[in-house]
């Protein structure tokens, strides 16, 4: 306790840390009154139906998880941070099929400058037909119950397409200013402090759930530890990697030598992060789209999928997984890349010859991590539906595992290392004396 005290203090001693901190906060703080202004035109009385749908509901709850309750609130931030999140990937995603994109990506700093904007131009077409689908939602789901004002209705399509295309946009400009001058990836922590505001009130309901009989709460002291021990397995997925021992030549310019150093070529276990998981999720919801059919056989098939508890859709949850992480890995991955710049910086891995030779040994050695990675994040995936069965409150095993814990632990792995690098850069103590913290940033090296 003494040595976290004067580890606070350090880090608020550090005036350039602590603006950022500060930064961070207001800004987050920002983000969060705007998740509990409601859409003008919207009965907040009427809004019950829309919690209750989205309520674990595929990729309905998946969207009000990383809007922070927002979406099920019908606020002008209802989308949040999803719309960008869809554009990043797809352009992440063309930069390794698109040689255009390719091209770009290597430019640097202009390259990088050229993707965000076209990134930015995505964002507000996505958004803008997300927000047209959501107020068809809004209308089919409070027709009854007169979520509505009847009086708006003429112009509420125009105007909650217009203020929440604007909303995500004022979201994306809050994220990237906290990247810019705060504390952390802003995209990042913005979903993160979205799933923590629901962790008080699932906590309390878990508790209230428990403390109607006595023998309950001991069960309820053992779900708290067993949420620890994953909390833990989770940091070891996520920090988990494979060291490929790397040497490179040595060089004699001069009278200086350069080169001959010995380092290590990082694999991680998990090299696709939680994406393969939110891939999963938007896959899995499709066959509930056959309630819109009304047939007997569509709602028992989305009855399957729609209950995360339901052994039949965790089977094919983890499989879909698992085929996701390998597909994911191998998109974002490239041993033949690695091997030419090892190569062309006179590096190379013991025992291996350098140019397709190096690239198979680097594919075989990814293949042979990434497998148990990939059953590792599926189990991961599924521990919430367990959870459930078991007896846990829906809202409370979503904290178990699944999207909303790995990104959690992800985002504050990343955050702890910025906050480490600044405090030895200027010869303070790390956060912890048994080694250096790794997050997410720490990836297949830079070559």
């Amino acid at each position: 306790m003494k040595n976290l005290i004067k580890t606070l203090k350090n880090i608020w001693s550090i005036e350039e840390l602590r603006s950022k901190i500060l930064y961070t906060l207001l800004l987050l703080f920002i983000y969060r009154i705007g998740t509990h202004i409601v859409l003008p035109g919207v009965n907040p009385d009427g809004l019950t139906r829309v919690a209750e749908q989205t309520k674990n509901n595929g990729i309905l709850g998946l969207i009000n998880t990383f809007a922070g309750g927002a979406f099920s609130q019908a606020s002008i931030f209802a989308l949040g941070i999803m719309p960008y999140i869809s554009a990043s990937i797809f352009i992440q995603l063309m930069t390794v099929l698109v040689p255009q994109f390719q091209k770009m990506q290597k430019e640097g700093e202009s390259g990088r400058k050229k993707i965000n904007q076209w990134t930015r131009y995505l964002t507000v077409a996505v958004t803008v037909v997300q927000a047209s689908a959501y107020v068809a939602y809004l209308r089919q789901i409070t027709a009854q119950s007169g979520g509505i004002i009847p009086a708006y209705v003429d112009y509420f399509w125009l105007s909650t397409v217009v203020l929440l295309t604007a909303g995500t946009m004022f979201v994306m400009w809050l994220g990237e200013k906290i990247t810019d001058k705060g504390l952390g990836n802003g995209t990042s922590l913005i979903i993160m402090i979205g799933i923590l505001a629901r962790l008080p009130q699932s906590f309390m309901q878990e508790l209230g759930s428990k403390s109607t009989r006595s023998g309950l709460i001991l069960i309820f002291i053992v779900e708290i530890a067993i949420l620890i021990a994953i909390i833990m397995g989770c940091i070891m997925l996520v920090q988990g990697v494979r060291k490929i021992p790397v040497n490179y030549a040595k060089q004699i310019v001069g009278n200086r030598q350069f080169g001959g150093a010995r380092q290590f070529l990082p694999i991680k276990v998990n090299s696709a992060g939680v994406m393969p998981i939110i891939f999963a999720q938007a896959v899995l919801f499709l066959p509930t789209l056959f309630n819109l059919t009304g047939t007997a056989a569509g709602q028992g098939i989305a009855g399957v999928f729609q209950d995360h508890s339901n052994v039949y859709y965790m089977i094919v949850y983890a499989v879909v997984v698992i085929g996701f992480t390998f597909l994911y890995t191998a998109l974002i991955f490239n041993p033949k890349q690695i091997a030419d710049n090892l190569k062309q910086n006179n590096g190379f891995i013991p025992g291996v010859k350098p140019g397709q030779p190096t690239a198979d040994y680097i594919g075989s050695i990814m293949d042979k991590v990434t497998l148990p990675g990939a059953i590792l994040l599926a189990f991961v995936g599924i521990l919430p539906g367990i959870a459930q069965r078991l007896g846990v409150q829906p809202s409370f095993s979503t904290f178990f595992g699944g999207t909303s814990l790995l990104i959690m632990v992800g985002v504050i792995l990343d955050t702890l290392q910025q906050i480490e690098t600044q405090l030895l850069m200027r010869q303070y103590d790390g956060l912890m004396k048994s080694g250096r913290i790794q997050g997410r940033t720490v990836t297949q090296a830079s070559y």
